[in-house]
């Protein structure tokens, strides 16, 4: 059995669709199993024992640019997943999109399957599947594979993901660097783009001062450079500084790229992120995470995006992650570091 998983999402997304691939090759452990994904994305997957292929395509449209190039290569590439005659063509997003399932139907196979609604669909979608409510996004990957006679588990398999090998020698060059080693210090980090999302300053300077006085651990800081205006890639350069004024000596900041912060996170105790895809990360890391959220009831839930592991906790506040009360913050900091 050949079967093929289409997955054009962020890469926090391709973290919460690796329990579903564990779901697949225990349950059909002879079948051949690739994933199509773009270039961003698909590096996630390196390393991964439950995937005999991935297929990589660059997106047409990035950064605002048009690449003509991609869009020759595109064509060519699902001329040649046609070729492959698949079983099973899963198009693993957690909701319908029109774009994804008519990529799934130019690449064609005996069967389709897709979360649908009434504007998005296709005839070729041989497996419908109405879109779940109120469970999360891992549960609404694994639920993909129902068509195929997959019942789902009570709990799913953790989430899989090899750390990338210059990611460990960037930490350890780094930390030696700053005089740090493996296990002394906490990560907090920025990057939910909306400043509801993030801690403030003052609860930065309040939480880093009692994990060192209180359990002699520095807080490696981190956030993405840039600034908040960029039409590109917004960054967090002006939401940090307030945090770099302050000169705390128990903070040491880290503004860099996202696979040398990974290195970072695997060595730290645990780690503090606002939802977004580093939290998911550091949930799949040997320390786990502390992930905020913040009026979930009109942005993204923790219910269905919260961090999944067995060392993970979220924080979910009314209307700003402002409104936390440090005593909950600590109380859940407390618990990973147990």
């Amino acid at each position: 059995m050949k079967i093929l998983i289409i997955k054009r999402d962020k890469l926090g997304d391709m973290l919460l669709t690796t329990p579903m691939l564990s779901l697949l090759r225990q349950s059909l452990p002879q079948a051949r199993i690739e994933v199509l994904a773009n270039t961003y994305n698909a590096w996630i997957l390196d390393g991964n024992p439950d995937v005999d292929r991935v297929w990589r395509y660059q997106r047409v449209k990035e950064a605002g640019r048009i690449h003509w190039r991609a869009a020759f290569a595109q064509i060519g590439q699902t001329l040649a997943l046609r070729r492959e005659r698949y079983d099973w063509v899963i198009i693993a997003n957690g909701d319908a999109s029109h774009r994804a399932i008519k990529r799934g139907a130019l690449i064609g196979g005996q069967h389709l399957v897709s979360y649908v609604d009434d504007k998005n669909t296709h005839r070729a979608v041989t497996d419908p599947l109405n879109i779940p409510k109120s469970i999360h996004e891992a549960r609404r990957m694994a639920n993909l594979l129902t068509p195929l006679g997959i019942t789902l588990p009570d709990e799913l398999a953790p989430m899989r993901f090899q750390l990338p090998a210059e990611a460990e020698t960037f930490a350890q060059q780094w930390l030696a660097e700053q005089g740090l080693v493996a296990g002394s210090y906490i990560t907090l980090g920025l990057g939910a783009r909306r400043a509801k999302k993030q801690p403030t300053t003052e609860q930065i300077i309040r939480w880093t001062r009692h994990f060192y006085e209180q359990w002699g651990l520095k807080t490696v800081f981190m956030w993405t450079p840039g600034k908040s205006d960029n039409p590109l890639y917004p960054g967090d350069d002006d939401v940090a500084q307030p945090v770099l004024d302050a000169h705390l000596p128990w903070l040491v900041p880290f503004r860099g790229a996202l696979k040398p912060a990974l290195g970072l996170i695997w060595h730290g105790r645990t780690s503090l992120f606002p939802d977004s895809g580093l939290m998911h990360f550091a949930a799949a890391s040997p320390g786990g995470v502390l992930g905020f959220f913040a009026e979930s009831n009109v942005s993204p839930s923790p219910q269905q995006w919260g961090p999944i592991g067995p060392r993970t906790r979220w924080l979910d506040a009314p209307k700003a992650v402002a409104e936390l009360a440090d005593a909950d913050v600590l109380l859940k900091v407390a618990e990973l570091l147990a």
